[in-house]
């Protein structure tokens, strides 16, 4: 089973704990920034540009030999370069908060306008630099990158990266753990409704999950009594059914005839064929799911030796192939046989002795086999009903006018237990085209 579908118990419950601890991780590091980053940022830089803009009123006031020294005080003390080069520099780009908070910081406490410059040194470092206006001149003061230290975007990426896969990972964990159960019950389920019988599922996790899976073992193995009991039961009925009416037959074979009894023991006789048939057609619903192998095979072919072998009432029945030549699908030869000689041995039955179209179609997806009559066909309100077991829309049970009403039911067991699909569409004018559609 794919777990990573949307619809999957697995993918809804990874993505409702991951959804909602990444949001929580969101939610707390922008808490945190907010009321702690934030303000100590904008401190510093409060700091920062009161170094500055007092840095810039006292080099206005001293003299040009003066400066020299005062400008190495600053470096050696605050890593500011002073400097009176007016050379053009672009302005910053940028998306360090700390800069725009200082930005904010200065020209509040200048009341003006004042835009932070960038420049790269020679060795790649990063220079910011603001000018500031004194008394006589402008001086410009400098900072690296190095200086403020801190990198809160990439902090929080790194915060939040790894949180993100501890996240993600840790929720793998436990849904993969708490969904075991679940998909065993899932693939176990999907193997009863194909006609198979899994094994025991192993009873394990929490109370609730071992509850369950306890219980769906339980009613597992009770089908599979129930079923084997039917099958034992049924062969015995008919065991002890086809002995008294193999008697009957043989005494009436034995019986005078004459032109009075002639009719009556005719009568018989087709009475008796119909129980026997009946009892085949009903052991046939258990002897029918054996598994078989599957095995490459031409369809065509196939439908050859079905059409080969059954009994036509001289309707004509024309085959159009349209798949490839090389077109060799996987399939259970004896399985698709049965199925096309059911619905053909309906066609035929059903098909006013019209003609019978077979439509052939193969590619790498799927194989379809449509046969279409031109019966009175199916209503749709029927086309599933007609599948279950002696279901029959002629309600008066009469052989002569209609099959057992098993004949259908074989068919949708047969296509459940290979994973096959089997349909009943009315045609647009009139009769039914009955489909087998087969994933390849």
């Amino acid at each position: 089973m794919n777990i990573f579908k949307p619809k999957s118990f697995f993918y809804k419950t990874l993505s409702v704990i991951a959804l909602v601890s990444i949001g929580f991780q969101v939610a707390l590091l922008s808490t945190f920034a907010y009321y702690m980053l934030i303000p100590l940022g904008q401190r510093a830089a409060d700091d920062l540009s009161g170094v500055i803009i007092h840095a810039a009123e006292r080099w206005g006031e001293l003299k040009h030999d003066q400066r020299v020294y005062f400008s190495q005080q600053m470096l050696n003390k605050h890593d500011l370069v002073l400097t009176d080069d007016d050379s053009n520099i672009s302005p910053s780009s940028t998306m360090l908060p700390y800069i725009s908070l200082l930005k904010n910081s200065i020209n509040q406490q200048l009341d003006g306008n004042i835009n932070i410059k960038e420049n790269i040194d020679k060795s790649g470092e990063a220079w910011f630099w603001v000018d500031i206006p004194t008394k006589n001149n402008t001086v410009r003061i400098g900072f690296s990158r190095s200086r403020i230290g801190v990198n809160p975007p990439m902090a929080f990426f790194i915060i939040l990266i790894t949180g993100f896969l501890l996240i993600l990972l840790t929720s793998i964990h436990l849904t993969k753990k708490l969904s075991r159960p679940i998909d065993a019950l899932y693939e176990a389920s999907r193997s009863i409704g194909k006609g198979n019988w899994p094994e025991p599922i192993k009873e394990n996790g929490p109370t609730e999950f071992v509850e369950l899976t306890k219980q769906f073992n339980k009613m597992n193995a009770q089908v599979q009594a129930l079923l084997t009991n039917r099958t034992v039961l049924l062969s015995g009925i008919a065991h002890d059914l086809r002995t008294p009416l193999t008697q009957i037959t043989l005494a009436l074979s034995m019986l005078p005839k004459d032109k009075n009894s002639d009719k009556l023991i005719n009568s018989i006789e087709q009475d008796l064929n119909t129980i026997n048939n009946l009892i085949s057609e009903a052991l046939s619903i258990g002897t029918e799911l054996t598994k078989e192998d599957e095995s490459p095979s031409i369809p065509a072919e196939e439908l050859n030796v079905v059409i080969n072998s059954i009994t036509t009432n001289k309707t004509k029945i024309v085959v159009k192939d349209l798949s490839p030549k090389n077109c060799t699908p996987v399939l259970y030869p004896m399985a698709f046989r049965r199925i096309i000689t059911n619905f053909l041995t309906n066609a035929i039955r059903y098909g006013n002795s019209g003609l019978i179209t077979i439509i052939l179609s193969c590619d790498d997806e799927k194989t379809t086999v449509q046969i279409k009559d031109n019966g009175p066909g199916v209503p749709e309100e029927f086309t599933d009903k007609v599948f279950q077991p002696f279901y029959r829309l002629e309600k008066s049970r009469n052989t002569q006018t209609g099959g057992s009403g098993l004949g259908l039911a074989i068919v949708q067991q047969l296509a459940d237990k290979y994973g096959w699909q089997v349909s009943l569409k009315p045609r647009k004018n009139t009769g039914t085209n009955a489909i087998l559609t087969i994933n390849n």
